[in-house]
């Protein structure tokens, strides 16, 4: 029978070497696969913008449908209520030129510094808070700075 320290070093050794070289376990979303990661890596650009840009673990921001309903607005779209997916997909088929998916990134960059605004108001009156908001507020700040890089490596 295995000892408990045997196990706890197996389980170190297999959370660090993970699964494909990245940690296995990480919760709290400071792990190795959570950085900025190569955009082409993804088997298209939508999926890989979706990972980036619609995953609150990574972007710090969640961006429910009616999100993306408002961002497509302000960027010149019009569309209806789908999964959220889906309506990321139509986004992106709405963004082919240079010039429209600056417009829903610039759309995305306003949405999500008026979510930064509402996380810094509530770490002003809940300083508790900012162990939880300061975090977002971080990945969401790095999402923003890799909308130049975005429109870099897919029409640069």
């Amino acid at each position: 029978m295995r000892d408990i320290d045997e196990l706890r070093e197996e389980f170190a050794k297999f959370n660090e070497q993970g699964f494909n070289g990245t940690r296995a376990f990480c919760a709290d979303g400071s792990c190795e696969s959570e950085e900025e990661s190569d955009l082409k890596d993804y088997p298209s650009y939508t999926e890989a913008l979706y990972a980036k840009l619609i995953a609150p673990s990574v972007s710090g921001i969640y961006i429910s449908r009616w999100d993306i309903k408002a961002i497509a607005l302000k960027a010149g779209d019009s569309m209806a209520i789908h999964p959220r997916k889906r309506m990321f997909e139509l986004l992106m088929k709405y963004a082919t030129s240079k010039e429209t998916m600056q417009a829903v990134l610039d759309a995305l960059e306003e949405h999500m510094k008026e979510k930064i605004a509402i996380y810094q108001e509530l770490i002003t009156t809940f300083p508790a808070s900012q162990e939880i908001f300061q975090p977002k507020i971080e990945k969401a700040q790095k999402t923003i700075g890799l909308f130049p890089k975005i429109m870099a490596e897919y029409f640069g």
